[in-house]
């Protein structure tokens, strides 16, 4: 450890203060201190590494489910490669690779999505068979095994190593670190970091990293913000050398079995994330948790035991060294958190790291640093974002719950449509009731129950062929497409912005043109100032100075911290009504008559993307004449009080409800673009096809950045695709090809019920043209496509404008 080599005396000032000696504390100070922040200080408790780093099992495998977080971990192993060179300092890079089998049909066509993204990515993977893996790893038992991918870049290293070497860089560049300096506050003003309060002095500062692992709730909290990670056991078996075991292996993967198995010192390493893990109550592990471990709990492991034994027969003989209970903090969603918080400007996060700390940490404390230095990472991080959960998720009911399931999904097979099973039901639509007596099948969207689908009252199987929901879906589609449907999108956020300055603020943070009467709908983007997207949103323009903003669910804290913080200097306040209103989709040829007979005939005369006041069953509602799905209709904004009133009233009429996985296949159909699919902060308007809703006179955030990509000659890169065979199940992410090499992914896909055919929306690196023939790589079987510019269904949009 490096105690003795701790400064002495705490600076009254820094720039940033980073607390954790883990490796993001320690990645984080490197990082800042390469990108010039030279003042940076981190603070340790007790010793670096003492918390979780030090017991990590240290694998470092770069494939990962989306490009960025690929790219992230692929850093991660550039860094730890060249770190010894830059600093004399040796952190134990073994890089023997790591081998996934399948032992049944269904692992197998996961293990081969995951090869085909691997192409994708560029990381050296592909199917090997039985009779190979057996070879790669002879002391495997083989005989269930159907198929196997080997990826040979992959590896591991000693953590406390590579913590030094980070430390050893970082001082030389001026930062300095304090051990046994224990955060007794954080100071804050007006909602800012103002500064730190150790048990060895106070230092002011701009920033925080919070880099604390499994006390970041609680450190979190004390500067007012939502941290929600809760740490679980996590066990790995060590044993004395045995016979077979030469020199370093490849990390064995058998997440069938929940298994995870590579040499140790001669002997074996069998760790496991088991189906659903042990919570650790807050408050277990305090200030002397240091350089600890936990009970052993040889009843807990034993059904993994027996399936290492499985898989492992020389286990049988092997004599054990010990059974390490190591804690590992975990997050609601299996994702690590990082980036500034809603709550507390200059709190910046790198923490839940979801037992992947040593993969991510290098790619996720240099990506942390940037958003320090530069206001955003280095790429698009969006699914980690520190913003996304709803603060019910903060709760430590919820999270008890939550952890344990989330350490076990670690291994799941990525089924389409899967949800998770624990801290549910935590919040109600208005009209819950009624849709649980269609028999929806609800899934969970930033704390709400939505419905996916109804009439359905069973579990659905897991598969990757057709699933269970498909007639549901389709004759949900068909209802929309040739009666009447209701879609549900209360979960929307909808934030009123009021005030004299209301339209002059949303002018600028918003590349649309607010500026119309009231009445108005406005589709627009809210741009950061590299032109791409923080938000895509609707505005309702409701008087000269009040406008409603309906924003996607999961974007709601992050988006209302967006607004907040470009408000200043501008007279507007900001409402979070989210809760307030119910919002009812009515879409099919049928609307305008169900309209009409439900007293609300005044709405039908409105035009295209304007809103009017109408009632419902003696409800007002604001009726927007708009269409997310492609077929003709109203989406109705009411108080969610009176939203089973308009319901009953619309469904006895003959509108029939609709859930998530029917409005999502008709809008791939119209080639509508979504936030975290086509749209994130890596892409601008222009990219995505979407610059004709972007105002040409500038004066927003991003203007100037978007006129350098029109003189660059940026074009849209997003494609439709129509997948030949009917049968073809896309997800998302399968690489494109075309003329034999890749040219793009898939980012959202369905089947069309409308068009008869799967369909994709995707973006391509070359400019290809409608009625190119692409191919799709679903888990590493090609699909016949063609390609569309622009919808595939009802083009020219006649059917929602009628």
């Amino acid at each position: 450890m490096m105690t003795d080599h701790s400064a002495k005396n705490l600076p009254l000032h820094a720039s940033v203060v980073v607390i954790g000696g883990g490796i993001m504390g320690c990645s984080t100070l490197y990082h800042l201190a390469k990108m010039g922040v030279s003042d940076t200080i981190l603070l340790e408790r007790n010793a670096l590494t003492s918390g979780t780093t030090w017991h990590s099992a240290a694998q470092v495998r770069a494939l990962r489910n989306s490009r960025n977080l690929t790219r992230m971990i692929q850093y991660s192993v550039d860094l730890y490669s060249q770190l010894e060179q830059e600093t004399g300092q040796s952190v134990g890079w073994i890089q023997k690779g790591s081998l996934s089998i399948a032992t049944n049909t269904d692992r197998l066509t996961h293990i081969r999505r995951q090869e085909a993204l691997a192409h994708a990515y560029g990381i050296n993977a592909r199917s090997i068979s039985a009779e190979e893996a057996k070879e790669r790893w002879p002391l495997m038992n083989a005989e269930d095994v159907q198929g196997a991918v080997w990826s040979p870049d992959d590896g591991r290293v000693s953590p406390s190593d590579v913590c030094a070497a980070l430390v050893k860089a970082a001082k030389r560049l001026g930062a300095k670190l304090f051990e046994r300096t224990g955060v007794t506050g954080i100071l804050t003003e007006n909602g800012r970091i103002r500064g730190v309060e150790t048990s060895k002095g106070t230092v002011m500062c701009d920033a925080i990293a919070l880099c604390t692992g499994l006390w970041s709730r609680e450190v979190g909290a004390m500067a007012g913000a939502a941290v929600p990670a809760l740490a679980c056991e996590h066990f790995y078996l060590l044993t004395k050398p045995i016979d077979g075991i030469i020199g370093n292996t490849p990390t064995l993967s058998d997440h069938d079995n929940h298994l995870y198995i590579r040499d140790d010192s001669g002997g074996l390493l069998v760790g496991c994330f088991e189906p659903m893990g042990k919570p650790i109550a807050p408050g277990v592990l305090n200030e002397n948790f240091e350089f600890s471990l936990l009970p052993e709990d040889w009843e807990h492991f034993e059904p993994m035991m027996v399936k290492a034994l499985h898989r492992l027969p020389a286990l049988e003989d092997a004599e054990v060294k010990m059974l390490l209970n190591g804690p590992e903090s975990f997050t609601p969603d299996g994702t690590f958190m990082l980036g500034e918080t809603a709550e507390t400007k200059g709190l910046y996060l790198g923490c839940g790291m979801n037992s992947v700390g040593i993969a991510s940490g290098g790619g996720a404390g240099m990506n942390l640093a940037h958003c320090i230095v530069h206001g955003h990472t280095a790429y698009d991080l969006s699914e980690a974002d520190a913003k996304r959960f709803a603060p019910i998720f903060n709760n430590v009911e919820h999270l008890t719950a939550r952890a344990p399931e989330i350490l076990g999904t670690h291994y799941d097979i990525a089924y389409p449509g899967k949800q998770l099973k624990t801290a549910r039901n935590l919040r109600a639509l208005p009209l819950d009731r009624p849709y649980r007596e269609a028999r929806a099948h609800m899934g969970q969207f930033y704390g709400w129950e939505r419905p996916l689908y109804f009439g359905k009252s069973t579990e659905p199987a897991m598969r990757f062929d057709r699933p269970d929901w498909f007639e549901n879906v389709r004759a949900e589609v068909k209802a929309a497409h040739e009666r009447a449907a209701i879609f549900d999108a209360s979960p929307f956020g909808k934030i009123d912005v009021e005030g004299p300055d209301a339209e002059v603020f949303l002018l600028h943070v918003c590349s649309g043109y607010v500026g119309r009467a009231a009445g108005s709908v406005i589709y627009t983007a809210m741009l950061n100032e590299r032109g791409t997207f923080e938000s895509d949103l609707t505005a309702q323009r409701i008087a000269y100075d009040h406008y409603r903003l309906f924003v996607g669910t999961t974007s709601i804290s992050r988006d209302f911290a967006w607004l907040r913080r470009h408000s200043e200097g501008f007279d507007v306040s900001l409402t979070d009504n989210t809760e307030t209103y119910a919002v009812l989709g009515l879409m099919g040829p049928q609307a305008a008559q169900i309209i009409r007979e439900c007293g609300a005939g005044e709405s039908a005369g409105l035009a295209y993307f304007k809103h009017g006041i109408a009632h419902i069953s003696g409800k007002q509602v604001r009726a927007a004449r708009m269409s997310y799905v492609g077929e003709a209709g109203w989406e109705l904004t009411c108080l969610a009080e009176d939203a089973p009133a308009i319901y009953a009233e619309l469904t006895a009429a003959g509108a029939e409800p609709a859930g998530l996985f029917a409005q999502t296949s008709m809008r791939i159909e119209k080639g509508f673009c979504a936030m975290g699919h086509e749209l994130d902060s890596g892409v601008t308007p222009i990219a995505v096809g979407l610059d004709f809703a972007v105002r040409k006179s500038g004066g927003f955030i991003g203007a100037d950045a978007l006129e350098e990509a029109r003189a660059r000659g940026d074009v849209s890169q997003i494609v439709s695709l129509l997948l030949d065979n009917e049968m073809a199940m896309p997800l998302g992410h399968e690489p494109i090809y075309f003329d034999g090499h890749i040219v793009g992914q898939t980012s959202s896909c369905a089947f069309g019920y409308r068009i008869g055919k799967p369909v994709a929306l995707g973006h391509s690196s070359e400019r290809l043209e409608s009625g190119a023939r692409v191919k799709v790589d679903i888990a590493r079987q090609m699909f016949d496509a063609t390609v569309t510019l622009g919808p595939i269904f009802d083009p020219g949009g006649t059917r929602m404008k009628s």
